[in-house]
């Protein structure tokens, strides 16, 4: 009897390596789930959380993937992007034009790591297990989960700052509290209980995300369109939104700052493209991941990036400079129902993106640490509390820091881990895996001791080309002018495409000649 049961096939002869069944007419369905009775039990490597989603728990529609894109790419972060490109000297359509070609690249390794997601029902760290080996699939799990961490200590700290400038705004007085660690106390009690509220929410599960979701997104939308009408008025139309020069041309000064912001607009969503098995694994199928994320990843952010730059560059008529923080621009209006609603709105886009992206996987990898002693819900507890511990509030002091240095560390490393992960289910495995060995040490993930040498060679060459070369101005970030190492600073405004290529490729080529050796 095998452990994996094609959907709609509870009796099918086949094995767990070929889980292909008919599923909805005229289309391969092909998903798989673990037969009943046959989970596995070693509590080193499972529990309820990282389990197979049962194929009747695998319920999101296109609109629900779609939503979630659209309550993600709508928040803070994803607008200082496109605004702090403003603010870099760009124009109005080379901003959008490189954001737009972004989230068009980071779509692909999207799609291809989430079709494991509907097919096994498996989240990211599981995935990982096929590549990196039972316990090996903790260095990239850990890797996401520090990410995710600081991302969220990070929308934590912009959301408590919101709230805390539109209050102040509202009832006066709130800056001038007594200070306490730097800040104002007030400051502090506004990041503590938009933290609260974060936890509480996605304490209540996965369905409460989705549901949150499906209502948080054409809000923010709204939001965003009100105060684009609300700058276009105080600057008198649409004309100076759109007739603010670029600083940088489209010659010789445009492009040493087109090709590191390219890679940090994609370094941006590639946490997303290696843990988007923990959302498409309640997927109704491939066709709900891909419409739903096609429709939703690119023009989402397409579109609030043209709502951002509009915004900035009419910041830029009214008030003779880029204001690229929405929160400090939507403070400069002195009407009241206008700041309360901005407050709002900055609360719903906040937690839309921080619940989906930045505690969702990690609460998960943790969980994959230590099964035995973390579940979902102790994995975003921990995530809140490392989130607090980063100090976040540095890493978006400056564009510069934020897009250079934050995000293109990030972006080398990540594209790394996806390109191994890409090469293993793809062309190594052709998405053909064993379901119950993904959770067995004497099954065909062990490896060595658990670890899958051919993995961990193509992310230590892969993370050295993409990052060794890192650098930052003086004075702008914690690099060396010339590169941590000087040889590969050439290689540094491309990490991420340098780092996804070369671990596929090395990956590919050692498991191939592995499977020919034995």
């Amino acid at each position: 009897m095998t452990a994996t049961t094609p959907a709609g096939r509870p009796d099918s002869p086949r094995g767990a390596g070929h889980p292909e069944s008919p599923g909805e007419p005229g289309i391969s369905d092909g998903r798989a789930e673990l037969a009943p009775g046959t989970a596995p039990a070693d509590p080193r490597f499972v529990n309820d959380d990282l389990l197979p989603v049962p194929l009747a728990e695998r319920r999101w529609t296109t609109y629900n993937f779609a939503a979630l894109w659209v309550g993600m790419a709508h928040n803070i972060p994803s607008w200082m992007l496109a605004s702090g490109l403003i603010a870099l000297g760009m124009d109005w359509k080379q901003a959008v034009l490189t954001i737009a070609l972004a989230n068009v690249i980071v779509l692909l390794p999207m799609l291809l790591t989430g079709h494991a997601g509907p097919k096994y029902g498996i989240p990211f760290p599981v995935l990982a297990r096929a590549s990196f080996g039972l316990r090996g699939a903790n260095l990239p799990a850990l890797i996401r989960a520090g990410v995710a961490c600081a991302w969220f200590g990070i929308q934590t700290w912009i959301g408590g700052q919101g709230v805390f400038v539109l209050l102040g705004k509202i009832f006066g007085g709130w800056s001038e509290a007594r200070h306490v660690a730097g800040q104002p106390w007030t400051l502090w009690l506004c990041f503590v209980l938009f933290w609260l509220l974060e936890l509480a929410i996605i304490y209540r599960g996965m369905e409460a995300l989705r549901r949150f979701e499906n209502w948080a997104a054409p809000f923010v939308i709204v939001g965003a369109l009100v105060l684009l009408g609300w700058i276009t008025a105080k600057a008198g139309g649409f004309g100076p939104l759109l007739d603010q020069p670029s600083r940088l041309g489209w010659g010789a000064d445009f492009w040493p700052v087109f090709f590191p912001a390219l890679m940090g607009m994609i370094a941006f969503w590639a946490t997303l493209s290696l843990n988007i098995p923990d959302f498409t694994r309640f997927g109704a199928g491939q066709r709900a991941q891909v419409r739903g994320q096609t429709l939703g990843l690119p023009t989402t952010m397409t579109f609030f990036a043209l709502l951002s730059v509009l915004v900035t560059s009419g910041s830029q008529a009214v008030y003779g400079a880029p204001v690229w923080d929405p929160v400090a621009l939507a403070a400069k209006t002195d009407n009241v129902f206008g700041l309360l609603f901005a407050l709002v709105t900055v609360l719903v886009a906040t937690l839309s993106v921080n619940i989906a992206a930045n505690v969702v996987s990690p609460a998960y990898d943790l969980a994959n640490l230590a099964p035995r002693f973390i579940d979902f819900r102790r994995g975003a507890l921990i995530t809140g509390v490392v989130g607090v511990l980063v100090m976040p509030w540095k890493l978006t002091s400056t564009p510069e820091l934020y897009i250079f240095t934050w995000l293109g560390l990030v972006g080398g490393l990540l594209g790394t881990v996806a390109g191994i992960l890409i090469a293993d289910y793809w062309l190594v495995r052709r998405t053909v895996l064993d379901l119950p060995g993904l959770y067995r040490a004497d099954g065909p993930y062990w490896y060595r001791g658990g670890w899958n040498p051919a993995a961990v060679l193509a992310f230590t060459v892969g993370g050295v080309l993409a990052i060794g070369g890192s650098h930052s101005a003086p004075g702008t970030g914690p690099f060396p002018e010339d590169g941590l190492i000087p040889l590969l600073k050439p290689l540094a405004d491309y990490g991420w495409a340098v780092g996804l290529a070369t671990s596929l490729l090395l990956h590919t080529a050692l498991m191939k000649g592995r499977s020919r050796r034995s």
